[in-house]
């Protein structure tokens, strides 16, 4: 660390970054941050990791923020660095991650002195890439004076920590080493408390509700983990005695081995009689719902608003009215002790509950099915276990896995930026190492980010990549098929020997049969680096599920417009 009288702009950053629990930040240089980035590496406290291109990098910042529960950066050049990231910062804050982006920003003399620089869109005009950035962050900055760069950092980081959204942050590139003040003593706070008086009501109200109800359920929402309420939720389930549903994206936010849990809540899709449960219910508890097309499958679910409580972030809507001020986590603590127990919606359950068919045993030289694939991973599953699911049908085969003790789940369903997985595996892995990342890709996806591979083998990560080559983008074509829906083929699993040069650890292997894929993940799980399995699907071999969904959601996108009058 810095004697004393020896900060800059830049260490100071650093020496924040790494106080809200920061430990490795994913970068991409370029000649307005290099100073940025040397001020960077003089704390050895944190680690650069290298990556092939922003928006890649950006995807491993979400990953890593998924894996730690905190906060991830990028360091970018501007604006086309900066341009490039902002898919990815936009998709960390559709999914509620504090993604802190950092770009290099123009000398600060060149405002002045009417300088057109390369790198832009050849006007001068430098506050474009901040104004874009503002979009897309809870607050977007430009630090263009030392004195001011402390205060600056401090209120962007405090609010992305109790907004658990993106900030943007952009460091003139002749003020990253600028001498400022050392970084005094400041405790960056999570969400402030409820209003004590919204809250009591909120919980009076609902209480009184949920104590009359004859078959109240609860059913978790991605937002749970956003808003540090996942315990609380927990704590209402073994409190309540309800039957307890997750959404998709909330999938693994609750324990799959509660004897409380029936499955995914997602209508027509979902797991066997776990919707005929929540939808027959005469009250249902939402904790952090997200009700999209894509969670709703198309807007088709049969719960309304009038049998609903929903436990939102900072606010509290039960049946119509609104308690604001209200955050998700004190609202279901104070709940789970004053609620009488109530199992009803359970023991339906019981009654309606399917046990799933064993799966028939392949041929070990019969042609891989989906079905035999994913019998295999949920064999391999451990409470150590990340998978990881890609837009596609990667989802609905991912939400049927059952979830050990302790494993965990991620997709991005809110934004659904195909690509995603393949950076964020990169980001999990650096961010919990002791993890076995376990990554659900298929081809079309892969072709979008495929090169971050090569940083996984650069920093030795090992996850367990399963690549599904059926030679398309099948959750298209189940929502609208057409030409474009057809991919070049690769031979992926030859690109690793390309990405290992000559001196990679990486691994892989091509499975087209079912002896094919056995071996390959006894070898995989072996292996000491990241692996690559390449798995030969035929292209109509996709989950009935998915057949649906793209059913319900093409109907809802293709909705005529109304007519005015």
């Amino acid at each position: 660390m810095p004697e004393t009288g020896s900060w800059t702009v830049g260490r100071y950053l650093a020496a924040r970054l790494k106080q809200i629990g920061i430990n490795d930040y994913f970068v991409v240089p370029g000649d307005y941050n290099l100073v940025l980035l040397d001020e960077f590496l003089s704390d050895e406290r944190l680690r650069m990791i290298s990556c092939c291109n922003e928006l890649n990098a950006g995807y491993a910042a979400d990953g890593y923020a998924r894996a730690t529960g905190g906060p991830a950066a990028i360091v970018v050049t501007y604006s086309v660095g900066g341009l490039s990231a902002l898919n990815a910062v936009a998709g960390a804050y559709a999914e509620s991650l504090p993604l802190i982006a950092i770009s290099g920003g123009p000398n600060t003399n060149s405002t002045a002195e009417y300088e057109l620089l390369h790198h832009t869109l050849g006007r001068v005009d430098y506050d474009y890439q901040r104004e874009i950035f503002a979009r897309v962050t809870a607050t977007a900055v430009s630090i263009q004076h030392p004195s001011e760069a402390p205060r600056q950092i401090d209120n962007a980081l405090q609010i992305a920590l109790t907004e658990r959204r993106p900030v943007y942050l952009e460091v003139a590139c002749n003020i990253a080493s600028a001498a400022v003040s050392a970084p005094n003593p400041i405790v960056f706070s999570e969400r402030p408390p409820s209003d004590p008086r919204a809250l009591d009501a909120a919980v009076e109200h609902a209480t009184r509700l949920l104590n009359g109800a004859i078959k109240p359920v609860l059913v978790a929402g991605a937002r749970l983990r956003a808003a540090g309420a996942t315990a609380a939720f927990a704590k209402l389930a073994g409190a309540s005695g309800y039957a307890v549903a997750a959404m998709p994206d909330a999938k693994g936010l609750f324990s799959e081995q509660d004897p409380a849990y029936t499955g995914i809540y997602w209508g027509a899709v979902g797991s066997p009689g776990c919707g005929e449960i929540v939808e027959s219910s005469d009250l249902c508890v939402f904790a952090g719902g997200m009700f999209t097309d894509y969670t709703t499958v198309g807007h088709s679910i049969l719960v309304t608003p009038s049998k609903m409580i929903q436990a939102r972030t900072d606010d509290v809507l039960i049946c119509g009215e609104t308690y604001s001020q209200v955050r998700m986590a004190d609202f279901l603590e104070a709940l789970s002790s004053r609620i009488s127990r109530n199992d009803a919606s359970l023991k339906a359950f019981a009654r309606v509950r399917e046990e799933p068919a064993p799966s028939p045993q392949p041929e070990p030289d019969a042609a891989l099915t989906t079905r035999a694939l994913f019998d295999r991973i949920q064999s391999i599953l451990v409470s150590e276990s990340t998978v990881i699911a890609e837009t596609g049908d990667s989802w609905f085969n991912g939400v049927d896995l059952y979830l050990p003790e302790g494993a965990r789940f991620e997709v991005q369903m809110q934004y659904g930026s195909i690509g995603w997985s393949v950076g964020a595996t990169l980001g999990c892995c650096v961010g919990a190492p002791v993890r076995r990342i376990i990554a659900l890709i298929g081809d079309g996806s892969f072709q979008l980010t495929a090169q971050e591979i090569s940083t996984m083998i650069r920093y030795g990560v090992r996850p367990i990549i399963f690549l599904m080559n059926n030679r398309g983008y099948t959750i298209e074509v189940e929502i609208h098929d057409g030409p474009y829906n057809n991919i070049k083929n690769w031979n992926y699993a030859a690109l690793v020997g390309a990405f290992n040069a000559d001196d990679g650890n990486g691994w892989s292997a091509r499975a087209d049969t079912t002896a094919e894929l056995d071996a390959a993940i006894e070898t995989a799980l072996a292996h000491d680096g990241p692996s690559l399995i390449e798995v030969t699907i035929d292209r109509d071999d996709c989950s009935k599920h998915l057949l649906t969904w793209g059913g319900h959601v093409a109907r809802n996108n293709g909705r005529p417009p109304r007519s005015k009058g």
